[in-house]
């Protein structure tokens, strides 16, 4: 996934000289080609991401398209103030990255994790964000984002995950892309890394429907109403709180449009207890395939019941 961003922004800043990068000391090797083919419209901002945005801002008046990338734990979390009066208080165009969302960064202990961007950013008015699941998801993003003429936040979680797609999906923003057709009463919606959980899930249980939700802000509204239409149960995956992720937005359109129960599988009111490695993490949280088909089995097995 991270290859398909770099490509893109590569591809971008060649075709247009307006777009810049800033990035908060970032040494590693993603930026080589970048730098290589644009040194002139790469900014290393240092140690400073309140800075980084607030130069961003400045850039973004001035004509240009920036973007700026750093981790989901510093960009959007550390620096949600300039975000929100510095970037989308005036509407300015300028591309967040944040990378290694959820608890990618599973070592290095909460500092480093971010299982809260969506839901601080979900209530600043007027910024898009986007949560790709694979490369494929991922270039469309990239496509959107820079089409846009307003802030735009890009979740990258897990990078390596198998892809999602066969080729290239099309979809507008705030589209859904169903993944998997099913009869059953039951939907997956999914975002992010869990996406691919979501089809382990429909693989292992028949006639499971799965969506992917690349598009957290704003969101179909009438593809939602749609789903719940056809379903007694939604379950939403996602690598985020339970509290103010996708499992809310789900939640607060099917209240309001359509009331259809919405079961929520994500991280729960707590920090991680340990560090260790990302797979850990994720079975700390209980975000694995093992329970999460242990808890969805039990939602078609108590539907299939009282039928």
């Amino acid at each position: 996934m991270r290859n398909a961003f770099s490509n893109a922004l590569v591809n971008a800043a060649k075709f247009d000289p307006r777009v810049v990068l800033l990035t908060g000391d970032h040494g590693y090797s993603l930026f080589d080609e970048f730098r290589k083919v644009c040194p002139d419209q790469y900014i290393n901002a240092g140690v400073a991401e309140q800075n980084m945005v607030g130069v961003a801002a400045g850039l973004a008046k001035a004509g240009f398209k920036p973007f700026v990338y750093g981790l989901s734990a510093f960009v959007p979390i550390r620096v949600l103030e300039q975000i929100k009066l510095d970037v989308c208080y005036d509407q300015l165009p300028v591309i967040l990255i944040g990378d290694g969302a959820g608890v990618v960064y599973s070592s290095l202990g909460s500092s480093h994790q971010s299982t809260e961007d969506i839901a601080a950013l979900r209530a600043v008015p007027h910024i898009t964000i986007l949560s790709p699941a694979d490369s494929y998801e991922m270039t469309q993003c990239m496509a959107l984002a820079i089409q846009s003429n307003q802030p735009v936040y890009i979740r990258i979680g897990k990078a390596d995950l198998e892809p999602i797609h066969d080729s290239l999906p099309i979809f507008q923003l705030g589209d859904l892309c169903q993944i998997k057709q099913g009869s059953s009463k039951i939907c997956l919606i999914a975002t992010g890394s869990m996406v691919k959980t979501a089809m382990s899930v429909s693989e292992k249980l028949d006639n499971l429907e799965v969506w992917s939700a690349p598009c957290i802000k704003p969101i179909n509204i009438e593809q939602v109403i749609s789903i719940a239409q056809r379903h007694e149960i939604i379950v939403v995956l996602e690598e985020h709180s339970v509290y103010g992720g996708l499992g809310s937005a789900i939640a607060e359109i099917t209240a309001e449009y359509y009331p259809v129960k919405v079961f929520r599988i994500g991280i729960q009111d707590r920090f991680s207890k340990f560090c260790g490695s990302y797979q850990y993490l994720i079975e700390e949280h209980k975000l694995d395939l093992k329970y999460v088909l242990s808890k969805i089995e039990n939602l078609v097995y108590c539907k299939t019941k009282s039928l």
